[in-house]
Order: C-alpha cells, then structure tokens, then sequence
C-alpha cells in the first residue's frame, strides 16, 4: 500500500480536527466546520486553504518562451514580466493533458503551477518535449509550500502582515516580498470565483504564516477551508476541474476553453487536431443544468434524451450560492439548447433538468 502524501500544513489541519480524505495520492482536508459554511466563508469574508500539494515546474533557458509557446494553447509570447497566463496544454489529438498557470519572470525563465494530481505527469511530459529546445525543465514542487486566502477581505487581511502594496498586484500578476518577515512569492489569480492571493514559501515557514494569517484574520471570521468548499465554490464560478471538465478525451473546444485556444499563433502540440475540429464543428458542448426532479447530478452520471444517451454529467452539487442544485454537463452540440430539458439518469431512475447558461456565479451579481 503507497503511503500518502502530506504536505507541511498536516499538523495543522489534525489540530483544527479536519476531516482528512485521499485526494490524488494526498492526505488532505474536506471539511473543518463544514462544506456550506466555508463556503459562504469564502464568498462573504475570506477563507484560507492549503494548497501545497499542487505542482511547482521551473522552465529555463534561451529558448524557454519558445518551448512554452509550443506545449500550450495559449500565447504565451503577449506575457510580460510579472504577468501570469492560464492555458490547457495538449496532446497532438487535441485531448487535454492538464491546465494550468503559468507565471513569467523573463522570456528565459517560466514557473509553471499544475494540478497537485498531474505533477509527477506534466512534468515527464514537458521533459519529453525539450529535445529539440535549450531549456531545463526541473519538478521543483518540493521547494514549495501553498497557501491561497481567498474571498472579498483578502487583500484587507494579508495586506497587514505583508510589505507588498497588495493594490499594485493586478488580477493575474505577481511579485515577491516578505509575509510575516518571510520571503514569499505573491500571486493574484484564485479558484473560487472571488478576489485573492496565492502566498508560495519554503516549506519550513508553512505553518507560521498559516497561522498568522488565522490569527490577523480572526476578527473578520477567516477560517480555514477544505476541499468540498475549494469544488462548489469553483464549479459556481465555472472553472474547470481535471478528471470533471478536463481530461485526455475531452478537447478545450468542448469544455469552453476556446478562448484560450490560439490558433492563429505557431505550431503548438495538438494544433492540427483543435484547428479540424473547430472547422468541422465542435461534437460536445459543455452546458448548465438547473434539476427540476429531485436530487444531485453527480460525476459521470448519465444525461438522456427521448431515451437515447447524449452526453455525461462533468460535475454537480447543491450550490450554497443559488440554493439550488446544479450542474455542467458534456452533450452533443446540436442538442444544447438553452431551456431545453433533458433527462439526469441518478442511479438507473430519469430526473428531469433544464439547460442553463454555465455560468452560474459571478462577483459582485
């Protein structure tokens, strides 16, 4: 049996009596309080999550922005300095190998975060893509531990122990500086929908800033926050989740990424496939499902219609936000019609739900 993976916060969450569950090969929290109230946390105040387990990939090198430009979607070559670009990354048939985040100091060095259950993956896979480019391409996950503080008093509750101007770091920008007297990358992207910061630091301070940041953050309410919120608050928000929207079978054209498909810039692994499919027509379309019938949409549950299997269920849960239960759902694009209804198949019995658009929350509505 393989022993999981704990990152530098594990004392932490037994301390807080998390629930813990394996997560990709990682021992790590569901819940503290509980899923409904982190997340309304996390959408009226901030919460604060452990996110060491995601992967850390250096790129360095002359040709460091050419060999990303070739293994990602997007363009990298509009990034500048300080700046960060999100991008799935493909297989040469277009099926997606991860996405992920990456944040350029100069065009001859990269950092790239991935999804804590695609590190050890990506990263053999952009090493079997450096052959024919003068790059080193180094798993540096080890050096790092993460801590995201997300929701609207994110930037109020870090900017008391940081000495960044918080202001200045623009959504999707970066810096480095001291948090509680220790050396930090700083980041502004998040996964929940609202504002926040992703906090990168050597391992050994993990645990001092994740409790400082719980304990400058107490009088506003800042808890700490498990896995079950990190999902409901993103699918609300309708970002993506590896192994749900995303995977090997399913292309960024059929999961809505599209607009972070260039296929006006160079070659790029997969751009032959993406650019066939989008002139002959994207098969599936990712949709929104409100349930009419009682009951949850889950993963992979079938979706029917007259009868006949049209696509599959990506994610659904109760949505604290909504009050209602939602879901998205891959089908066949000639039948994704806003307000059409379709049949959830939830364990073997068809419970009706309605065609929605997608996006189910947005800040500030």
């Amino acid at each position: 049996m393989v022993e999981p993976k704990r990152t530098p916060l594990y004392e932490e969450h037994l301390a807080a009596k998390a629930k813990l569950i394996d997560f990709g090969g990682w021992e790590m929290p569901v819940q503290y309080a509980g899923v409904i109230d982190e997340h309304h946390a996390v959408r009226t105040k901030a919460g604060l999550f452990d996110v060491s387990h995601m992967g850390e990939i250096d790129v360095r090198g002359k040709e460091a922005l050419a060999f990303v430009q070739m293994l990602i979607t997007n363009d990298a070559s509009k990034l500048v300095d300080g700046k960060i670009l999100y991008s799935p990354m493909c297989y040469p048939n277009g099926g997606i190998v991860d996405d992920l985040l990456v944040y350029r100091y100069n065009q001859e060095h990269f950092f790239i975060v991935v999804n804590a259950s695609n590190a050890d993956k990506d990263y053999a896979w952009m090493v079997e893509q450096t052959e024919e480019f003068d790059v080193v391409v180094e798993n540096v996950s080890d050096q790092y531990a993460q801590l995201a503080l997300q929701g609207p008093l994110a930037e109020t509750i870090l900017q008391r122990i940081t000495n960044v101007n918080l202001a200045q770091i623009k959504y999707y920008g970066f810096t480095h500086g001291d948090v509680d007297g220790v050396p930090c990358l700083i980041s502004r992207t998040g996964y929940t929908g609202e504002d926040g910061f992703e906090i990168y630091v050597s391992p050994e301070y993990g645990r001092q800033l994740w409790r400082k940041v719980l304990e400058i953050g107490a009088p506003e309410g800042v808890q700490p926050i498990g896995l079950g919120a990190r999902d409901t608050l993103r699918f609300e928000a309708r970002l993506p989740l590896y192994g749900n929207e995303l995977g090997p079978e399913i292309s960024p054209l059929e999961a809505g990424l599209g607009i972070f498909v260039k296929l006006d810039k160079a070659a790029f692994i997969g751009k032959d496939a993406l650019l066939t499919q989008k002139e002959q027509g994207v098969p599936r379309k990712l949709v929104g499902l409100e349930m009419i019938g009682r009951g949850i949409a889950r993963s992979h549950y079938p979706l029917q219609k007259d009868g006949v299997e049209i696509g599959f269920v990506t994610s659904g849960s109760f949505s604290p936000t909504l009050n209602k239960n939602i879901a998205l759902g891959l089908i066949r694009s000639d039948l994704a019609v806003q307000g059409d209804v379709l049949d959830v198949m939830i364990r073997g019995k068809a419970v009706q739900a309605k065609m929605i658009p997608t996006l189910f929350y947005q800040r500030g509505n």
